[in-house]
């Protein structure tokens, strides 16, 4: 009895805490005064984490791990496709976000596309690529929050790429598409020698080494008005791209205002449209209508409550948002507490809705796209980096301009070639966007997350918010529990990791789920990392996602 006392007593201690403690985590919490970078791969968390100990911030960090993302990890992201951030500032507690998704070439229209005889885009041809949008983002970040030169902050990814890196794991499963051997400079850049290289290789790539080299030298300047700027636009249009030399001098990053709902007490925060953010928001509205609590964590009735939800949440999101600069994007409406009312009405506990009840649902939208990175940094004074960065389909097209090192994203193939949606396609537009970064907050408590996936991410979103709000988890259990996805926009098919009780599997199939069985830690329902200030104690957590290569690091103190 004085051993179960006492055992109580701790466990009532723990559940006292922000996060608390869990013995049924597979990784513990990092905890430190210092910063922390948390990446879906050590390398990138490992060179991040050197930039805070020499004297960089959050930002600073943030940009240095990504960076290495796109050497050791470039079959999910790379200089070749877009990014989004959400910065916190400790000091002032505000909120900044940043779009930097290109647009299309200024020439690329539906008329021109019917010129041409093409009613549907090929998803992996050159109408597909839309501006890289990634190094101006890491332009806008470091020019407005950062404090450390570029020659600094890729020095790391530079090292990589022209001395090499040893393949680990993951990446070794997934680093050749079969999809992409035929796509020019493809096999040249990623499969050296014909090679495939294989768990334990060394893997260099010297061409992506010097267009680093580049823009550490040269800043922006060097992707966007430079001879690697004439190098792609050659390459793009003896493809039969449309691209010309000023779409690329043309295009900025955007700062935008976030977006938030509150639930049960916290804000949760998102970008605004053209991302699917606003998706997760509307999803926890709905959620917030039922007591998941009370349901239990992965019970058949809280799991029914989510994917309901996500099914109505996506129906409106595919049916109003896309370049807010084109077609107005009902934000404020979709966000109303009374439209969530209105729609968790329409949620049947014992029933599955097969048809997606939406206002007027556009086209079933392809669930192409999955492969992203998410990372997120936090510095010893608490500001805090979201950020997401993504090629959309892998490698995108896969296509390599010679001497470039990086394949260009796909971006563009989320456009519609119907017109008259918010989501058509036209010349100097951004499409409808899946990658989105996350912050949530409550008194002294700060956390920046996110969940890569394509159109898993806001539905994943929701989940992990679920999680920390509804069932009291840490941040590194939020991230390790089982989770569902629903790849698509109708049905009733959804795959649950088999880590789900098989009581629940069938509770779900007798509501009229079509469940699939994924493997316990699967890739299909993405990979995530969060940061954690606890601004009273001034004390900073992360947790990393076991899905994948990934760590949180902490910074080291200077000791040496």
């Amino acid at each position: 009895m004085r051993t179960f006392l006492t055992l109580f007593g701790f466990a009532a201690l723990c559940g006292a805490q922000p996060f608390s403690s869990s013995p049924d985590q597979a990784r513990s919490m990092i905890v430190t005064k210092y910063g922390i970078v948390a990446t879906p791969q050590f390398l990138a968390s490992q060179a991040g984490a050197k930039v805070l100990e020499a004297g960089g911030n959050a930002v600073d960090a943030a940009i240095a791990a990504n960076a290495t993302l796109g050497v050791t990890q470039p079959y999910v992201n790379g200089i070749g496709g877009d990014l989004f951030a959400i910065y916190y500032e400790a000091k002032t507690g505000k909120l900044y976000a940043l779009n930097s998704s290109g647009w299309t070439p200024k020439g690329l229209t539906l008329e021109y596309l019917r010129s041409k005889g093409i009613d549907k885009l090929d998803p992996i041809g050159v109408h597909t690529i839309t501006v890289p949008g990634c190094v101006a983002g890491w332009d806008a970040l470091r020019e407005r929050f950062g404090s450390l030169p570029f020659s600094k902050l890729l020095a790391p990814a530079i090292f990589y790429a022209e001395n090499g890196f040893v393949m680990p794991e993951w990446s070794s499963r997934f680093w050749i598409g079969k999809s992409f051997l035929n796509q020019p400079g493809y096999k040249e850049t990623y499969m050296p020698g014909g090679v495939r290289p294989g768990l334990g290789d060394v893997y260099k790539n010297p061409a992506l080494g010097e267009s680093l080299r580049q823009v550490a030298s040269h800043g922006r300047g060097a992707f966007y008005k430079g001879k690697l700027t004439e190098l792609m636009v050659k390459f793009l249009q003896a493809q039969g791209g449309t691209h010309t030399l000023d779409d690329f001098e043309q295009f900025q990053p955007e700062w935008v205002e976030p977006i938030s709902t509150t639930y049960r007490g916290w804000t949760v925060y998102e970008l605004p449209p053209n991302g699917q953010g606003i998706a997760a928001l509307s999803m926890l509205n709905i959620m917030e209508r039922f007591p998941l609590s009370d349901y239990g964590h992965n019970s058949a009735a809280a799991l029914h409550v989510m994917i309901e939800a996500k099914k109505l949440a996506y129906a409106d999101m595919v049916r109003y948002v896309g370049d807010p600069r084109f077609t107005p994007i009902p934000v404020r409406e979709m966000l109303s507490k009374d439209l969530a009312a209105e729609r968790a009405k329409l949620v049947q506990m014992d029933k599955a809705a097969c048809q997606v009840i939406a206002s007027e649902i556009g086209q079933k939208l392809n669930a192409r796209g999955s492969e992203t990175i998410y990372m997120s940094t936090i510095d010893q004074d608490g500001n805090i980096v979201s950020l997401i960065q993504s090629n959309y389909g892998g490698y995108g097209t896969g296509m390599v301009a010679p001497g470039a090192g990086f394949s260009f994203h796909n971006r563009g193939a989320g456009f519609e070639l119907t017109e008259g949606k918010p989501n058509s396609l036209a010349g100097h537009k951004r499409p409808l966007h899946t990658i989105i970064p996350a912050f949530m907050r409550k008194d002294d408590i700060a956390v920046g997350f996110g969940i890569m996936g394509g159109w898993n991410q806001a539905q994943a979103h929701a989940q992990f918010v679920a999680n920390v709000v509804d069932f009291g988890m840490n941040v590194q259990s939020a991230l390790e529990a089982a989770r569902f996805t629903k790849a698509t926009f109708e049905g009733c098919d959804v795959s649950l990791e088999s880590r789900v009780p098989d009581s629940v599997q069938k509770d779900l199939a007798r509501r009229g789920h079509i469940v699939t069985l994924l493997p316990p830690f699967a890739s299909a329902v993405g990979q995530g990392e969060a940061v954690v200030r606890d601004g009273k104690r001034q004390v900073n957590f992360a947790g990393s996602d076991p899905r994948c290569d990934g760590a949180a690091i902490p910074q080291s103190p200077p000791l040496f």
